[in-house]
């Protein structure tokens, strides 16, 4: 498979007629390191963790930077096992990018459906969002229209979950 690049994303959201906004920074590889890169972007910034279950199954969970995450709890509602981040190997093979650079616009190249989509429902409460566009040397914005636009163009019915101020998820219907 050949990994779609940063153009053949913005060429994608193009041609779905979804609106977007990309902003060129330095690289980062942690939430924390792109701290200063919010304060010159708007609306909500996420964390991406691309996930593996002891069944080998894959997922992507998409959540608002500052959402605290119990994995432990995430696996138990999703009756998944326990959970492991996925190896570098894996994250290129089946995402088409590299750690640091995991994106929900990576499901770009996920042709194949093989990794699931576990959406934080609160990135459908702030406008603009901002994700990776496939490199972590850059932040591109969309609505949260725009991204379920983006979503079922690629063939990934999210599977929406609440987290609460601990971290704890629950199924949003």
């Amino acid at each position: 498979m050949t990994a779609s690049t940063r153009q053949d994303l913005f060429n994608f959201l193009d041609r779905l007629g979804v609106a977007h906004r990309t902003h060129d920074h330095a690289p980062v590889f942690t939430v924390a390191e792109s701290e200063t890169i919010k304060l010159d972007m708007p609306g909500g910034h996420t964390k991406n963790l691309f996930l593996k279950d002891k069944g080998g199954r894959l997922f992507l969970l998409c959540a608002l930077a500052e959402t605290r995450i119990q994995l432990n709890a995430l696996a138990k509602l999703l009756k998944a096992g326990r959970f492991s981040f996925g190896s570098p190997e894996l994250l290129l093979e089946a995402l088409g990018v590299t750690p640091g650079s995991v994106t929900i616009f990576a499901l770009l190249n996920d042709r194949l459906g093989r990794v699931a989509l576990l959406l934080d429902e609160a990135l459908l409460h702030v406008d603009p969002v901002n994700f990776h566009p496939l490199t972590n040397d850059a932040t591109t914005a969309v609505s949260p229209a725009g991204l379920l636009g983006f979503l079922g163009a690629t063939g990934h019915a999210p599977q929406r979950i609440a987290f609460d101020a601990d971290g704890t998820p629950s199924a949003v219907e």
